[in-house]
């Protein structure tokens, strides 16, 4: 057995040296030793070589467009992974730290492939990538109202997985399916129950994870700073998460959806606006967000209106919510018909954003990797914390008026609620009381889009973002590090360079990370452009 895995290793060896010896990389012989390594340390029960792919494989292509969400890092000018690795066991990860530590191997991990900024798949170094995608596993356990997801597991998985043994159980993790359940911990993670029951971070209860010393940790192993550290700043800057537990909530068996469009013409600008005043204050168990879009009022678009469409989850009946709606929220009008009672499973496909759905689709349609669209787009994120004005949004109007209709959109989503109750400190995710929504902007296009119209809509969401500086937080300017964004500053060589994005993103809580990465990590070995930075000069007063 050992021989014929040595052999098959060693043809790969052969094919990978090959491909380097084409590309003419430079530290190429630090690669073939890494995969040595790799020979050397393997457990001939979990034999690694069958589960390394490089461009010269059939299946390269496939396993990396996979988890290649967003489409703007398929363009040549950025590299990809020399070799992709996707472990079925936690020793294969653990064998591929120890190894490319000891050759000084740059390694990516990968586990939905959502991140805004494609750095789970992209570098700009030579690296390896390990792709969790076959360590998605959901185990759970009704007695202790928990449950064990792997590393790899998307949100979708984990929503289906536990609907399917209780019908009042849920996790308040993100509104995308396709989403690893990882990637969302990793930066705080919020969902339709976030007003309920705060974030993905706050309903962890232990998890295990490979440190850089090839050491699987739990909870009690690694401590309370490290396990602080973990859910919400960046857990790939520590080490790789095999596994969460995370806590179970109580949902009802019936939940209530709703989407209203509102048109300019139909006072949506006098909706928003005083939607802000009611979002983050109303009935916890009820969460309206809003998505803005310019759309064609004709067929050669030269008449445009902006649609505000207000789409939400309530943890209960439809007579409930419309008597909730009718004190705290009139001016929307909603009705009985606008409104559709669904399991909490239902509504979670329905957030997912699948069409379908309402024609009665399965529910495993939240299995499907590939049920969100790929794109190609840019965002930036903000957090307001006191209510835009009129003027505000009518600025907001006319520069999306400036590009084509469909080309950008917002996206608001309230506070308040569980989020009130915790302190800025609780996690390293900072935007508790005080900020009333949180909001994205985005602009997308099409693989035939000229490169003319990309740039376009690009400086278009960097003067939107300036433009809207006097509306937002500041002192520093706040964002949300899931909408990652390399604009707000790259790179962690000094604590200068990295504090541009560190303060924006975690605010009084990027010092406390600075100061645990550097205990459990102080060779920098876990790093991206944007990661927590080490700084081993500190003295251990100072830690």
């Amino acid at each position: 057995m050992k021989a014929l895995f040595s052999y098959s290793l060693l043809s790969f060896l052969v094919s990978i040296l090959l491909y380097l010896y084409c590309a003419e990389m430079s530290g190429q012989a630090s690669y073939i030793a890494f995969l040595q390594c790799l020979n050397d340390q393997s457990d001939h029960l979990y034999p690694i070589s069958e589960l390394l792919f490089t461009p010269e494989n059939s299946s390269y292509t496939s396993i990396l467009q996979l988890g290649l969400r967003n489409l703007r890092f398929t363009s040549p000018e950025f590299l990809k992974p020399l070799v992709i690795v996707t472990p079925v066991h936690e020793s294969q990860i653990q064998s591929v730290v120890n190894c490319a530590r000891e050759h000084r191997v740059h390694i990516r991990i990968r586990c939905g492939g959502h991140d805004f900024e494609g750095l789970s798949y992209t570098a700009r170094v030579p690296f390896v990538m390990i792709d969790m995608i076959n360590l998605q596993s959901v185990d759970v356990d009704l007695e202790n109202n928990s449950a064990w997801v792997q590393g790899g597991a998307n949100i979708g998985e984990v929503y289906y997985r536990i609907a399917k043994k209780s019908s009042i159980l849920g996790f308040p993790g993100g509104v995308q399916g396709t989403v690893g359940v990882t990637g969302l911990i990793s930066g705080g993670g919020y969902g339709a129950m976030v007003r309920k029951y705060g974030l993905a971070a706050d309903n962890v209860i232990d998890v295990r994870m490979i440190n850089v010393n090839g050491e699987i940790l739990d909870r009690k192993s690694m401590g309370e700073d490290l396990f602080w550290a973990i859910r919400g700043g960046i857990a790939s800057s520590f080490g790789i998460i095999v596994a969460w537990n995370l806590k179970l909530v109580a949902v009802p068996e019936t939940v209530t959806i709703f989407s209203v469009a509102r048109t300019l013409e139909q006072g949506a600008t006098d909706l928003v606006h005083q939607w802000q005043y009611v979002a983050p204050k109303i009935d916890r168990d009820l969460y309206i967000r809003i998505q803005i879009k310019a759309v064609n009022l004709n067929q050669d678009g030269s008449k445009r209106t902006i649609v505000v469409s207000f789409e939400s989850l309530f943890l209960g009946g439809v007579d409930k919510l419309l008597s909730i709606m009718q004190i705290s929220f009139p001016e929307l009008d909603l009705v009985k018909d606008d409104c559709r009672e669904v399991s909490w499973l239902k509504s979670c496909l329905w957030f997912a954003g699948n069409s379908a759905f309402r024609f009665g689709e399965s529910d495993e349609l939240l299995l499907n990797r590939s049920l969100i669209p790929y794109l190609y787009y840019k965002a930036k994120s903000d957090y307001v914390q006191e209510p835009i004005s009129k003027e505000g949004f009518q600025m907001i109007w006319k520069k999306y008026f400036e590009l084509e209709a469909g080309a950008a959109n917002i996206l608001m989503t309230p506070y308040g609620g569980k989020m009130d109750e915790f302190s800025a400190s609780e996690l390293p995710f900072p935007h508790r009381a005080g900020n009333l929504y949180m909001m994205y902007n985005g602009v997308s296009w099409q693989a035939n889009t000229s490169r003319d119209e990309q740039l376009k809509r690009l400086n278009w969401l960097k003067s939107l973002y300036n433009d809207l500086a006097p509306y937002v937080s500041k002192n520093p300017r706040t964002a949300y590090v899931n909408y990652n964004d390399l604009d707000l500053g790259i790179g962690s060589l000094t604590y200068e360079e990295a504090s541009q994005w560190g303060f924006k993103y975690f605010g009084i809580n990027f010092e406390r990370l600075v100061r645990v990465k550097t205990l459990v990590d102080p060779d920098n070995f876990f790093n991206h452009e944007q990661s927590i930075p080490a700084f081993p000069s500190l003295s251990k007063d100072e830690l």
